[in-house]
């Protein structure tokens, strides 16, 4: 039991570090510079079509904070990305496109040689099926006018995935079937 509860903290700490130091940190519900700027709504679809949450985009002086509130997903831990795309056709949404990805890097938080801008930390969702993430990204922005503007021509999207991201394997990290989208424009 302690050697579990051992290896579970090293795992934080590591994580903690590496989301650190590659551009996420937590978002501070009391940002002041949040309250200044025009927030993008993004509702989130399951694969019938039917709301199942939000996300909240808004432009801070230093990235974009992401506010995501979901229901009705199986627990667990399940990948989460910004696509290329500003499609989400269910039930399988592939209009979506791949990663958001206009840097040309490897998937993954943990990747040597990532991240895409697309990637996210992995979604928890608790045992009643709800899910609430707020987290602060540094690899992207809403400033229209550069390359990895979240509200390029033709938007992008925000996909949940079935499984967990490993948050180093290329090209999704093996997170599974797309099971939720939600069209950023």
């Amino acid at each position: 039991m302690r050697s579990k509860w051992f290896s579970a903290c090293k795992l934080f700490v590591v994580l903690s570090l590496v989301f650190m130091g590659s551009g996420f940190q937590q978002a501070d519900a009391k940002d002041e510079s949040a309250s200044r700027t025009k927030v993008v709504k993004v509702p989130i679809k399951d694969a019938k079509g039917k709301q199942i949450g939000e996300a909240a985009l808004s432009q801070l002086d230093y990235g974009v904070q992401i506010k995501i509130e979901v229901k009705g997903l199986t627990p667990g831990l399940h990948g989460i990305h910004f696509h290329e795309n500003g499609k989400c056709e269910p039930p399988e949404f592939k209009t979506a496109g791949d990663h958001f990805n206009p840097g040309h890097k490897h998937h993954g938080l943990l990747n040597p040689e990532g991240p895409h801008v697309g990637d996210l930390p992995n979604l928890v969702v608790d045992s009643k099926g709800y899910a609430v993430m707020q987290v602060i990204s540094k690899l992207v922005t809403l400033n229209p006018n550069e390359p990895n503007s979240l509200l390029k021509p033709g938007g992008t999207s925000m996909v949940i995935h079935a499984q967990e991201d490993d948050e180093k394997t290329d090209p999704s990290g093996n997170s599974g079937a797309r099971i939720a989208c939600g069209v950023i424009n």
